[in-house]
């Protein structure tokens, strides 16, 4: 979907099959087809919904792969696939990756697939769980879903991240989130000027700047006082946080736009998060440009369900009162 409606329903792909009978009956539907397991497994609610999901995929023929160090928790029988390391290549000749957890969890998951092509379903088993697909008490759903192919894939826009100090490259990112540059002494504001395709926009002391994409506005962006954009829009979010100026509101710009955030020379230095799992230090006068991003990361959808309403449900908001649109 790059952000966009553009989703599909599952097709398979003969190159993500691999021959692997798992001692289930021969005409199991899921027979010859395998599936990566993620999850949060230092919570009790974790183990047993991986224990009730290896059973389902398992009983129907699907062949499931786990990595060890999660393996340990987890009373697994001798059929599942240990791998030793998440790296994409770990997931070569699965269909799909299925992730047990919260936010955190869901973001080492995309973290996990991207680059690989191999969709992400999530299990929320935290709070908010933006990025998931179902919640706990759906995993029998999900188990049937998935055996059957019943499921659709849509691409979310990602953002490349590029850090520079005086003209030469020092990092490269990425995030499906957001990028966030903030400041790293509590007394002291972080001095930035940013820029749009290559023209400056506005300079002032603030606590930090979000870059994020329509997936991150329901994330840090949104906490900082940005908008909620919907999926279906192209675009790119800049929002400060905590800005001393006039003009400081939340910019939301065309998803081809460049945004740059430049830490001034001579004042304490910053720190780059992306999706708040890897962290950088920005030197004084450290320039870090966000752009779209060149590969997107895959989500598999069980429901057709209007992001309005996900919306309503994942924050409890009150709609009593609604009559609708007369008939």
């Amino acid at each position: 979907m790059t952000d966009s409606a553009d989703s599909s329903s599952y097709t398979s792909d003969s190159s993500n099959d691999r021959d692997g009978s798992n001692g289930s009956d021969p005409a199991a539907p899921g027979r010859g087809r395998t599936v990566f397991l993620l999850a949060h497994t230092g919570r009790p609610a974790a183990i047993r919904s991986a224990e009730l999901v290896v059973q389902g995929l398992l009983k129907n023929g699907l062949g499931v792969r786990v990595v060890e160090y999660e393996a340990r928790d987890l009373p697994l029988p001798p059929e599942v696939e240990l791998v030793s390391e998440c790296t994409p290549e770990v997931l070569e000749g699965c269909e799909l990756l299925i992730v047990l957890g919260g936010d955190g969890t869901l973001l080492r998951g995309a973290e996990f697939a991207r680059g690989s092509g191999v969709p992400m379903l999530g299990v929320n088993l935290g709070r908010v769980g933006f990025l998931a697909e179902a919640e706990r008490e759906d995993l029998d759903q999900v188990v049937e879903r998935v055996v059957t192919r019943a499921y659709e894939v849509e691409e979310r826009m990602t953002l490349d991240v590029l850090v520079r100090t005086n003209g030469d490259v020092l990092h490269r990112d990425w995030a499906l989130n957001e990028a966030a540059v903030q400041k790293v002494s509590p007394e002291r504001m972080l001095e930035v000027v940013l820029e749009i395709d290559g023209r400056p926009v506005s300079g002032f002391g603030c606590d930090g700047i979000v870059c994020a994409t329509p997936t991150g506005s329901t994330a840090y962006a949104f906490s900082a006082g940005g908008p909620v954009v919907w999926p279906e829009v192209e675009a790119l979010l800049m929002v400060p946080i905590s800005a001393h100026a006039l003009f400081a509101k939340p910019l939301v710009t065309s998803p081809d736009s460049v945004l740059a955030v430049e830490v001034q020379h001579g004042v304490p230095h910053g720190v780059l998060w992306c999706d708040g799992r890897r962290m950088l230090e920005l030197p004084a006068g450290a320039r870090v440009e966000v752009r779209r991003g060149a590969v997107p990361v895959r989500l598999a959808r069980l429901h057709h369900a209007s992001f309005t309403d996900r919306l309503v449900a994942k924050f409890a908001l009150p709609v009593s009162g609604w009559r609708g649109a007369p008939h």
